[in-house]
């Protein structure tokens, strides 16, 4: 799901599968990029509460906007103790929300990077490893809160502003999205809400 149900509620608005609610594939690296926008292409890690980490590299060619907004995020700290608030083994696991239940965000919306908005260059598809962001249903409201992808979902291809992919710590994302899960009461029930926090130690820009 995407953001959506007070006015951030971040959940993805999926069709077809069960997952119904308003809530909110690795691509090859493109060529396009922007001059004001980061260069090359970031790496970025999280650190987990329990020491395990992921590393995603991201890709400003594809959603410029989007990857500048992230790092800009992640240098100041945002995301570090922040969870992963929803979680779908199979699908997807979602986090950055500062309120911890899927309604909160940064102080500031940014473009929606993917096709369906207009936005053509990105044609990253949603397959395990992806990194995107979550949003309501206006195109142009994603915040701070993201998803990372458990398994394909050609169906948030063009909806959804991917903007990076896992390059190590697969073995980390399988153990969150195993993590134990209930009916979410912000999701009309849907069972994805953790029985135990997943807590983001912290998340960083590597040096390359």
């Amino acid at each position: 799901m995407i953001k959506n149900l007070c006015k951030k509620t971040a959940f993805f608005i999926i069709t077809g599968l069960l997952f119904t609610v308003l809530l909110s594939g690795c691509g090859k690296p493109g060529s396009q990029g922007s001059s004001d926008q980061p260069s090359g292409h970031p790496n970025i890690q999280f650190e987990m509460e329990n020491g395990d980490k992921m590393t995603f590299e991201l890709y400003p060619e594809y959603a410029p906007e989007t990857v500048n907004n992230f790092v800009s995020l992640a240098k100041s700290g945002f995301y570090n103790g922040l969870t992963f608030h929803r979680i779908i083994k199979g699908f997807m696991i979602q986090g950055g929300d500062p309120k911890g239940d899927g309604s909160g965000g940064s102080d500031k919306d940014i473009k929606g990077e993917f096709s369906s908005n207009g936005f053509t260059q990105n044609t990253l598809n949603h397959t395990k490893g992806i990194i995107s962001m979550a949003r309501s249903g206006d195109p142009n409201s994603a915040s701070s809160q993201f998803f990372i992808m458990d398994g394909p979902a050609a169906n948030l291809d063009g909806e959804y502003a991917a903007f990076g992919k896992l390059i190590s710590g697969e073995e980390t994302l399988d153990k969150i999205a195993s993590t134990p899960v209930k009916a979410n009461p912000n999701a009309r029930g849907e069972v994805s809400l953790p029985t135990e926090k997943v807590v983001i130690k912290a998340v960083t820009i590597l040096e390359k």
